[in-house]
C-alpha cells in the first residue's frame, strides 16, 4: 500500500483511511454531506496525489498524443489543458485523461491512479516516434483546492492573478513560497477552484500554508467520498464505473472529445459506430421516490425487462434525492423517459434527465 506525502497529516486529522488504487487514501473526515457542502459553498482541499503524471517531449510529442488520444490536441496552446481519452482497439477506453501543453514540444498527461501502469504501457507501445517519455507519478503531489471561495482564499499565496486563469487553463509560477508550481483551473467538482501540482517534498508546506490562507474562508480537508458525490452531481464520468475498456466514448456521451478530423487508435471503427448509431447510451436519471440507486443495479422497463445497468448512483447531498448514471438501450434514452431501478426486488420509478444534476443558483 502506497502513501502520499500527506498521508500522515490525514491520519493526524482523524480521517477515515481506506485503500484506493493501491494508495492509503482519506475517504472522509467529518462526513460526506458536510464535506460536500463545504466545497459547494466555500472551499475544500482534496489530496489527489495518487493521480499519474507523464511528461512527453520532443518534436514528435504532439504526433504521439494525436495518435493515442481521441480529442484534437493540435488546438492546444501553451497554458491550456484538454480533457481527452485513450481509445483501445476493441471499441472501449484504456482511460480518460487531461492533456496539458507545457511548452512548444512538451506535454503533461494526467491519468487515473488505478491506470498508471496500464496507460504507461499503452502509450509506450505506440511510441515508435522517438518521443521522450518520463513517468513522474511518484514524484508529484496534487492538491485540488475546490469551491466558490477558492480563488479569493488562495490569492494571498501567489503573485499570479488567479482569477485571470480561465477554466481548463493553467499557469506555472509562485505559490505558497515555491516557484515553478503548476496552478491549473481544473477540477472534478463543478464548483470552481484549482489543482496544484508540486513536488512531494513541497506538499506538506503547501498544505499547511493553504489551510492558513483559507482559515478565514472556512476551508476544510475533503475526502474521496465527497469527491465522488460532487462529480456525480455534475455528471462527470468515473473510470471503472461509467467508462471502462468495454464502453465506447460515443456510448458514454463523449462524442465531444472524439474528433474524426484526425486518425487515432481505432478511429475508423468508432467513425463507423457513429454513422451506424450506438445501441446503448449513458443516461442521467433522478429517482421519482425516495430511494438510492447503486452501482450495478439493474435498470428495467415498465414490464420488468432488463434494459441496462446503473454505473454510478448516490443520494445527492445538494438536492436530497437519488441520482445516477447508467447505460440503457437507445429506445429508453430520451429525456423524460420513465425507467425503473431494481432495488432489492422492487422496481422503483426514475426519470431520464439532462446533465448536470446540480445547477448553481
Amino acid at each position: 500500500m502506497k502513501n502520499t506525502a500527506l498521508t500522515h497529516l490525514h491520519e493526524k486529522l482523524g480521517a477515515k483511511m481506506l485503500p484506493f488504487a493501491g494508495y492509503n487514501m482519506p475517504i472522509t473526515y467529518e462526513g460526506v454531506n458536510a464535506e460536500h457542502e463545504t466545497v459547494r459553498n466555500a472551499v475544500g482541499v482534496f489530496d489527489v496525489s495518487h493521480m499519474g503524471e507523464f511528461f512527453l517531449s520532443g518534436p514528435k510529442a504532439l504526433d504521439l498524443i494525436q495518435k493515442v488520444t481521441s480529442n484534437d490536441a493540435s488546438v492546444l496552446t501553451v497554458g491550456k489543458a484538454q480533457y481527452s481519452c485513450l481509445p483501445n482497439n476493441d471499441g472501449g477506453l484504456v482511460d480518460d485523461l487531461i492533456v496539458y501543453k507545457m511548452a512548444e514540444e512538451k506535454y503533461m498527461l494526467v491519468v487515473n491512479a488505478s491506470n498508471i501502469d496500464k496507460d504507461w504501457a499503452w502509450i509506450s507501445s505506440h511510441n515508435d516516434l522517438g518521443v521522450e517519455m518520463v513517468n513522474r507519478s511518484d514524484d508529484y503531489s496534487l492538491l485540488a483546492i475546490q469551491g466558490p471561495k477558492a480563488v479569493e482564499a488562495m490569492q494571498a499565496l501567489s503573485s499570479l492573478d488567479l482569477a485571470a486563469i480561465p477554466y481548463y487553463h493553467f499557469a506555472v509560477g509562485d505559490f505558497a513560497g515555491f516557484d515553478d508550481i503548476i496552478i491549473s483551473a481544473t477540477g472534478y467538482t463543478g464548483s470552481g477552484g484549482f489543482e496544484i501540482y508540486c513536488k512531494n517534498d513541497q506538499a506538506e508546506t503547501i498544505w499547511n500554508k493553504v489551510f492558513e490562507a483559507g482559515e478565514a474562508f472556512g476551508i476544510k480537508p475533503i475526502g474521496l467520498a465527497a469527491r465522488d458525490t460532487l462529480r456525480l452531481e455534475m455528471g462527470f464520468c468515473l473510470y471503472g464505473n461509467d467508462i471502462n475498456d468495454t464502453t465506447s466514448p460515443l456510448e458514454a456521451g463523449l462524442g465531444w472529445i472524439t474528433k474524426f478530423t484526425k486518425d487515432f487508435v481505432n478511429s475508423e471503427n468508432l467513425k463507423k459506430q457513429k454513422e451506424a448509431g450506438v445501441l446503448r447510451k449513458l443516461v442521467a436519471f433522478e429517482m421519482q421516490e425516495r430511494a438510492v440507486p447503486r452501482h450495478d443495479y439493474e435498470i428495467v422497463d415498465a414490464s420488468g425487462n432488463v434494459i441496462g445497468i446503473v454505473t454510478s448512483g448516490t443520494m445527492s447531498p445538494s438536492m436530497n434525492k437519488g441520482i445516477g448514471l447508467g447505460y440503457v438501450t437507445v429506445g429508453h434514452s430520451g429525456l423524460d423517459s420513465d425507467i425503473y431501478i431494481r432495488i432489492r426486488k422492487n422496481d422503483v420509478l426514475a426519470k431520464v434527465v439532462k446533465l448536470p444534476f446540480y445547477k448553481k443558483d
